[in-house]
């Protein structure tokens, strides 16, 4: 299978306003969209339409190229393609496994084979026994929340169907209500994305909540249940909601307690495929990418799986994911393991490229 690293041709970012090409703001889009692959015609093009003068929009987009400092910023450029071929082979030889694409599943795992195998192997594997003795998979329903929990003010996401940033945005979208009208919301909607109760709401660090936690039982010898409070995220929603593609910038697990899931993986070895312009997130939607927008995405390789009650999805380090309920569901998700979990990230923040 041959591996391609290259720039392929992309559209344009959006212009800015109708001045002259040789103002600070376009020499900065003309430099920027040379640099990204983007075809001259389709500048060209672009900025004939923001109002420009197609003569001199051409001759400001020639005249870039002979730029010292966009010189340099080609010689940096061809720097970072020298780092996405290593990747890239990398993914290679990655790939060449006739096993790849199998999201391994495991009743249990050994700690010193959880370590070499899928922490330092990098793999994402799912683990169906651990959480067999977890009161929770009898009990975490939506009437079991609405019952014990309903007066409880909870955060919530909401209104996310009628914007496509909903995570980008998540603080536009922030509600807080009783439990139980959330439990409502939920089970009237047949299947959307609008409403969610994620990690983001830390519902958990809550003492109202608390007594959830106790409905965990035991967990694997490569996790410290002592950090279980302070690392675990519960997640409750409807069929239909989506967690976008994104990386986390630490290893988890995710146990599935009631309903079912989708996990779509690419490889933290393509992130040049996935245009991570801004912060963890990437703008490719996995279930209809547009590749006339993000060309790249077509070479990424996608492995799948579904997760039901009881079963435990491990996220290693760096993987690229997107999730998507097929059923009401409950989830936890926690990181606290015996081993380090703590990196960084030197995240970019180019929101005006997506």
């Amino acid at each position: 299978m041959a591996i391609r690293f290259q720039y392929r041709t992309q559209l344009p970012t959006k212009a800015p306003g109708p001045r002259s090409p040789t103002d600070p703001d376009w020499q900065q889009w003309i430099a920027e969209n040379l640099l990204r692959g983007c075809s001259q015609e389709g500048m060209l093009e672009t900025m004939i339409r923001a109002g420009l003068d197609a003569r001199a929009a051409q001759s400001a987009i020639l005249a870039m190229k002979t730029q010292p400092v966009f010189q340099a910023a080609l010689r940096h450029q061809r720097v970072q393609k020298k780092y996405e071929s290593v990747l890239a082979n990398l993914q290679r030889l990655w790939s060449s496994d006739v096993r790849y694409k199998t999201i391994e599943r495991r009743t249990s795992v050994e700690t010193e084979e959880f370590l070499e195998r899928y922490v330092r192997g990098c793999r994402p594997v799912v683990l169906t026994g651990i959480a067999a003795d977890w009161p929770a998979l009898k009990k975490w329903t939506p009437e079991y929340f609405k019952a014990k929990f309903g007066h409880v003010t909870v955060e919530v996401q909401a209104g996310r169907s009628f914007n496509p940033r909903y995570e980008l945005e998540k603080h536009r979208h922030s509600r807080h209500m009783q439990m139980s009208e959330f439990v409502e919301m939920v089970e009237n909607e047949h299947s959307d994305n609008d409403c969610y109760l994620t990690a983001n709401n830390d519902a958990l660090g809550q003492a109202a909540l608390a007594p959830l936690l106790q409905d965990v039982g035991s967990v694997p010898a490569f996790c410290d249940r002592a950090k279980l409070a302070g690392s675990s995220f519960l997640w409750f929603g409807p069929r239909g909601t989506v967690t976008p593609l994104h990386h986390d910038t630490v290893m988890l697990l995710h146990t599935q307690v009631f309903g079912r899931k989708r996990w779509r993986f690419v490889s933290p070895l393509q992130t040049p495929c996935l245009y991570n312009f801004l912060s963890v997130f990437s703008p490719v939607d996995l279930e209809n990418p547009d590749l006339a927008k993000w060309p790249r995405a077509a070479d990424a390789q996608i492995l799948e799986t579904e997760v039901g009650p009881g079963e435990t999805v491990f996220l290693p380090l760096g993987w690229w994911h997107h999730v998507t309920s097929l059923e009401t569901s409950v989830s936890l998700s926690y990181s606290g393991f015996v081993f380090p979990n703590e990196f960084s990230y030197d995240n970019a923040d180019n929101a005006d490229w997506l």
